[in-house]
């Protein structure tokens, strides 16, 4: 059964990987698409799930792929049964994105779950309808009401990709048993770096069996290479029905381009024939936006998700200065650049939001090298802030001065769990509020730490937990996962670290600042 599968996938039948892989829970296919065997039928065919993201009180983008050119419909409404729907006429889904697409819903009823319904027209003949695939989303609140939701980044990293025998990416079926309203993807949704083998000899003598597809024997270099890194997480049932469920919010890491990139920058790796990451990352980009349900076409951006939520997504990567020892004492940019924190400074201020969370990719205090030098933020002399760190300063004290008060990081990168402190009583640089920031991850990759922590803004380590040795496979339980949850009447939050099962291993509530 194995070795039948595998050489289906490796004849490239990626395009009907609905048809070929996916059963979700249930019996039911992937897809929805009514098929016999491999047998294509006269309608067209919706081939990797539904997917619902950047949702706000009001508006809402859904994405889907099709099987060939199609026109993409959308009906949405408040009813289970999908007896109330109204009808969003979608973009047509050309080669040109790969045969994805997404609708922008506009006026949506704030506060409410909302059904939705995908399908495909046959573009000659408009009657032709594909098999339906259905979705569910909530709004954001217009009043102060509970929010709750996951974040989590790194997934199918390090050698670590499906393995059907353990269940696939399972972690999503934790995630979604906390119901949330939606998830924060914290970067590095892919590792288009990261070639799979079809098995991996584990330390306690098992076999860990990973399914493997043409795009992920190699690392990704061409516009389809990076496409086909999106759609091999999509074979797995866990992520599909998780997204059918809970709408995303995307931010990207390194690892949708390679690892520890940054503009400008030469590769010197034999692996890959294109040498300029330039090169690399305009492909890569390009697949990020038509694989997520990720609106407009830029990275950072805001989402007001209610009177009590602001998500601030940071990109750390378009801007982000080259790697070295990031020890300038004149430095003024480094992971934001001038025009995006200049952005982030405006609507913190403008922010009206109880809570402002920061996803960033990349952690504040956590000492990240790169060989020998500096992919964070943090470079260690526990000294007055230093090249990247000159950037953050300047951030967190114009939050101050501004009074921009409630403000919670969140990240992943690292590859463990952990809960930091940043007090400014216990910095060498003490001009800004005291915050939070917890870290978490992976979802189903390489785990890894814990890394060092540095003083330059005072973090004081609360909660960690990291595996027992570098690149410990999934297989092993060191694989994480947050949750915020957020009291409507008081505003208080509180953040869960979880593990694989969700079992809750450190809580902290937060009362808002007045």
């Amino acid at each position: 059964m194995m070795r039948d599968r595998r050489s289906v996938l490796r004849g490239g039948l990626v395009a009907g990987a609905g048809t070929a892989l996916g059963l979700l829970g249930g019996g039911t296919p992937a897809s929805g698409a009514a098929t016999t065997g491999l047998v294509r039928t006269n309608r067209p065919r919706l081939t990797h799930g539904v997917q619902s993201g950047d949702v706000t009180a009001h508006e809402a983008v859904v994405w889907a792929r099709s099987e060939r050119p199609a026109r993409m419909l959308v009906e949405i409404g408040r009813r289970p049964d999908l007896k109330d729907l109204r009808p969003v006429p979608g973009p047509l889904l050309t080669p040109r994105t790969d045969l994805t697409g997404k609708a922008l819903l506009r006026g949506l009823p704030a506060g409410e779950e909302l059904h939705y319904r995908v399908r495909l027209a046959d573009p000659d003949r408009p009657s032709v309808l594909s098999e339906p695939v259905v979705g569910r989303l909530r709004t954001a609140p217009r009043h102060r009401a509970d929010i709750g939701f996951v974040w989590s980044g790194d997934l199918a990293g390090q050698g670590w990709g499906i393995n059907p025998d353990l269940g696939g990416f399972r972690i999503f079926q934790a995630m979604g048993a906390r119901d949330p309203h939606f998830f924060l993807c914290s970067g590095d949704l892919v590792y288009a770096d990261g070639p799979l083998a079809e098995t991996v000899a584990l330390p306690d003598g098992r076999t860990w069996r990973n399914l493997v597809t043409p795009e992920k024997t190699k690392v990704a270099e061409t516009l389809a290479e990076y496409r086909g890194q999106f759609r091999y997480n999509l074979h797995d049932a866990n992520l599909r029905a998780f997204n059918a469920h809970v709408p995303m919010i995307y931010q990207w890491d390194d690892h949708e381009v390679t690892n520890n990139w940054y503009p400008g920058e030469i590769l010197d790796l034999p692996q890959y024939t294109e040498k300029r990451v330039d090169v690399l990352a305009a492909r890569a980009r390009q697949a990020m936006f038509e694989y997520t349900p990720i609106r407009g076409d830029r990275v950072y951006r805001k989402l007001s998700y209610g009177p009590l939520l602001d998500v601030f997504v940071l990109d750390m990567r378009t801007h982000k200065d080259p790697n070295g020892p990031n020890n300038s004492p004149t430095q003024v940019s480094g992971v934001l650049g001038a025009e995006q924190l200049a952005w982030l400074k405006r609507e913190l201020r403008r922010s009206k939001a109880t809570w402002k969370v920061m996803a960033a990719d990349l952690p504040l205090g956590l000492i990240v090298p790169d060989g020998t030098a500096s992919e964070g933020i943090a470079q260690g002399d526990n000294g007055a802030p230093l090249g990247r760190e000159r950037e953050i300063a300047d951030l967190l004290s114009f939050a101050k001065k501004a009074k921009v008060r409630n403000m919670v990081w969140l990240t992943a990168d690292v590859h463990y769990t952990a809960a930091h402190y940043y007090d400014p009583n216990k910095a060498a640089f003490s001009d800004f509020d005291p915050f939070w920031e917890f870290v978490t991850g992976p979802l189903n990759a390489g785990a890894f730490g814990p890394n060092r922590l540095e003083s330059t803004f005072g973090p004081q380590l609360a909660f960690q937990k990291a595996p027992p040795r570098a690149n410990t496979s999934p297989a092993e339980g060191y694989q994480f996962f947050g949750e915020v949850a957020i009291d409507g009447p008081s505003a208080d939050l509180t953040v869960h670290l979880r593990d694989i099962d969700g079992n809750a291993l450190f809580s902290k509530t937060l009362t808002p600042t007045r």
